[in-house]
């Protein structure tokens, strides 16, 4: 049994907005791949629930005019894999999101459920934090955009605004963080299948016309702190550097001096710092490969 007050079903975006105004308590239900399984272990009991799951109109992928990529925020996990935009040009998050769950929560689940919950093991953060995206949010006031760093606040909290009734409406992914960009993230479990994070790390690459140098590198960890985090001292040590092993050894030992996790009854302290130096330079070794460098 599921135990909510109340279900009220969006039919658009405006429609949402005005339900939000409405009942500025209630939770919005996209996939509710967790959602509802919070519902029935009693964590929401008694909730009203702002269904938004019929609005085609925040389903797929496009480039707008200046060739952004933009998923719509209902856009599930299956899609984004399998999408051609994303294929081409941002390869890395269709792969990050094809390690969420199982094929049927991949089915269900959407990207804006996922960046929305604002927890830090979600497989989608780590790799969206390392392309600079951007959370477009809709409400009473029009469209907002906050940069994905922002959008994270604390653990379990993101910046929207219930009393301006906003809803999430698209992610956007900028051209010039994916132009000539290249990236690998990397996933640890104790299992392949049906695991939450232990730690995640995505790293992203974009070398100079002839692969001599790494012009620039974005590095980010989803588990390695509150919430999803970008590791600039790692980043300094690779731009402007030359794809090296002994650049790939400083370039890891450097996530030290940024990530904060802690022990949890998944991992300790240790063993997640541990697994972030290698992480960081298996991911950093890959994404110079796909770029077309070697790391000599």
């Amino acid at each position: 049994m599921y135990d909510f007050k109340a279900l009220y079903e969006a039919e658009s975006v405006q429609d949402a907005i005005r339900l939000r105004l409405e009942h500025p308590g209630a939770q919005i239900l996209a996939g509710g791949s967790d959602v509802l399984v919070q519902i029935r272990e009693g964590r929401r009991a008694g909730a009203e629930l702002i269904s938004i799951y019929g609005i085609d109109e925040l389903r797929g992928v496009s480039l707008d005019a200046e060739e952004n990529i933009r998923i719509g925020s209902l856009t599930s996990f299956s899609h984004i894999t399998r999408d051609p935009i994303i294929q081409s040009r941002c390869a890395v998050l269709g792969e990050a999101v094809d390690q969420v769950g199982s094929p049927q929560i991949r089915n269900i689940g959407t990207i804006g459920g996922n960046t929305c919950n604002g927890v830090t093991s979600a497989d989608s953060a780590s790799t969206l934090h390392a392309w600079e995206a951007i959370v477009e949010l809709t409400g009473k006031n029009g469209v907002r955009r906050v940069p994905i760093r922002d959008f994270y606040i604390k653990a379990g909290t993101v910046d929207i605004r219930a009393e301006d009734g906003e809803i999430q409406t698209a992610i956007l992914i900028p051209k010039a963080s994916y132009e000539n960009t290249f990236g690998h993230y990397i996933k640890y479990g104790l299992r392949n299948a049906m695991e939450i994070a232990t730690l995640g790390c995505s790293v992203n690459v974009r070398l100079s016309p002839d692969k001599s140098v790494i012009e620039r590198c974005r590095i980010a960890y989803g588990v390695a702190g509150p919430v999803p985090m970008r590791v600039p001292s790692a980043e300094a040590a690779a731009n402007g550097a030359a794809p090296s092993l002994a650049l790939a050894e400083a370039f890891s030992r450097a996530v030290l001096e940024d990530i904060r996790p802690r022990d949890s009854w998944r991992a300790s302290k240790a063993f997640r710092q541990h697994i972030a130096v290698e992480m960081a330079k298996r991911a950093l070794t890959e994404s110079v490969r796909k770029a077309g460098g070697v790391m000599a």
